[in-house]
């Protein structure tokens, strides 16, 4: 039972020291984020897209 009372103290120490980002931070970054993922799967539903339609293609002419 003294570890964890010790492992805690530990752990409350170390957030201490723990620098916050500030609020307007962590909205741009999130931000930033969501565009990046938003980008990424249009580029992938667009690639997923165009080999369907080659595949289709490309069945369709046996």
């Amino acid at each position: 039972m003294l570890n964890v009372i010790v492992f805690f103290k530990g752990v409350r120490e170390e957030l201490t020291k723990v620098v916050w980002p500030k609020r307007e931070e962590v909205i741009k970054l999130t931000l930033i984020v969501f565009i990046i993922s938003a980008i990424i799967a249009a580029y992938t539903g667009a690639l997923d897209y165009a080999f369907t339609k080659l595949l289709e293609f490309v069945i369709s002419k046996r």
